[in-house]
């Protein structure tokens, strides 16, 4: 039976959390939500990224987080896929800070803690690839060493995705309690989503050049 004095921590930390997660969750949202430009998404024409987001395994999410960048993608498949790359790496990255902070709370049990630190690893696995990735974006040119470069790019989101499953899957079990679980599986799950349609945009991109 849990002792009375653990409580206060248990809720302590239950609070510390909630006030990470929705300090994050909103600090995501205003990220995505801002314009690339002075005109409102209303005014921009977004058919483009519309019919290329129907093309992934979530294409509202997709559209969602892409519509907001309308004026700067144009009709670009590249800069399409670029931007999407970028939007899931500020929001892997976003993710990965929530997760070292709570990971720091008091009042965590043990199987907590060890689920957390092994989600934080691969995350900054993930983060890093993802990363690597945009780099590789950057450099990206119709030259001879696309099939090559592209075939990087594919590979280190193909294995980020892997990573943020994996932590996922972590929190499948009884690791940790149920309010904590659901909330964190969200925003790892929300990434992996994020990740998956950037790598459908980026093989729609590759196609184009075979």
């Amino acid at each position: 039976m849990e002792s009375s004095s653990s409580k206060p921590y248990f809720l302590t930390s239950l609070l510390l959390f909630w006030a990470i997660f929705i300090n994050v969750n909103l600090s995501t949202k205003a990220i995505a939500a801002r314009p690339s430009s002075a005109a409102s998404v209303g005014t921009i024409d977004t058919r483009f990224i519309r019919t290329s987001c129907g093309a992934t395994t979530y294409p509202k999410l997709c559209f969602t987080s892409l519509a907001t960048h309308a004026s700067a993608i144009g009709s670009d498949p590249k800069l399409l896929a670029h931007t999407s790359l970028s939007v899931t790496l500020d929001t892997a990255r976003s993710t990965s800070a929530m997760m070292v902070k709570l990971a720091q709370t008091h009042g965590l049990a043990p199987r907590e803690v060890g689920a957390m630190r092994d989600c934080i690893e691969e995350l900054r696995d993930s983060v890093d690839q993802l990363r690597r990735s945009l780099g590789e974006m950057n450099q990206l040119n119709n030259g001879r060493n696309f099939d090559l470069t592209m075939n990087d790019i594919q590979t280190w989101v193909s294995a980020a995705l892997t990573d943020e499953d994996t932590c996922t899957d972590g929190f499948a079990g009884k690791s940790m309690n149920g309010n904590t679980k659901v909330a964190v599986r969200e925003r790892i799950v929300n990434v992996a989503h994020m990740t998956s349609n950037s790598l459908a945009l980026i093989n729609s991109y590759a196609s184009l050049h075979n």
